[in-house]
C-alpha cells in the first residue's frame, strides 16, 4: 500500500504495488508494478526515464506501454503528472497533499517543496471567478546549491525568462 504523507512519500521504494493498484481499482499486471517500483525509486521523472528503468526489468516493454500505465497510474490517483514550463511532463507517487516544487534552472533537478499553509488549496486567488478551488500548483525557479557553488550567479534577465516559460 502507498502512503500518501509527505514525510513516506519521499522515499517511495518498499511499496506493496499489488496492493496499491488493486485499491485503486486496477488490475495488477507486470508493467503496471514495475513502472510503479521504478516511480517510487525514481521520483520526478520523465517518461523516458521511467521507461530505461522499466526496461531493466521488463526487457520487451515498449515505450508506449509505459505511457500507457503511465496515464492510468495518473488517472487513478496513484501517480501525478507536473508540467514545468519548458519541459517534458515528470511523475512522481507523492499525491493529495499539494505541494509544490523547486526546480534548478541549470541542471534541471526538482525538489518537493511543502505548501506554505499545510491543506489544499494552500492558496487562494483574489477573485476565484466562480470556481471551487481544489488545488494550487506552484512552481519556484532557480539554482540549487550544486549549480549555484559551481558556476556564476543567474543574471537578472535570464532569471526572469526562465520564471516566464
Amino acid at each position: 500500500m502507498i502512503n500518501k504523507t509527505p514525510a513516506a512519500a519521499s522515499s517511495l521504494v518498499a511499496i506493496d504495488t499489488a496492493a496499491a493498484l488493486r485499491d485503486a481499482g486496477l488490475r495488477v499486471t507486470d508493467s503496471r508494478r514495475v513502472v510503479l517500483e521504478a516511480l517510487g525509486r525514481m521520483p520526478h521523472s520523465g517518461a523516458d526515464s521511467v521507461f530505461a528503468e522499466a526496461s531493466k526489468s521488463l526487457p520487451h516493454t515498449s515505450r508506449q506501454a509505459v505511457y500507457n500505465v503511465l496515464g492510468d497510474l495518473v488517472t487513478a490517483g496513484l501517480a501525478r503528472r507536473i508540467e514545468p514550463a519548458g519541459q517534458p511532463g515528470l511523475f512522481e507517487l507523492r499525491v493529495g497533499d499539494n505541494h509544490h516544487h523547486v526546480i534548478c534552472t541549470k541542471c534541471g533537478t526538482v525538489a518537493d517543496v511543502d505548501c506554505a499553509t499545510g491543506h489544499a488549496p494552500c492558496l487562494t486567488p483574489s477573485d476565484g471567478k466562480g470556481f471551487a478551488i481544489v488545488e494550487a500548483e506552484v512552481t519556484f525557479w532557480g539554482l540549487c546549491g550544486t549549480c549555484r557553488q559551481s558556476s556564476n550567479p543567474v543574471s537578472p534577465s535570464s532569471e526572469s525568462i526562465q520564471q516566464e516559460q
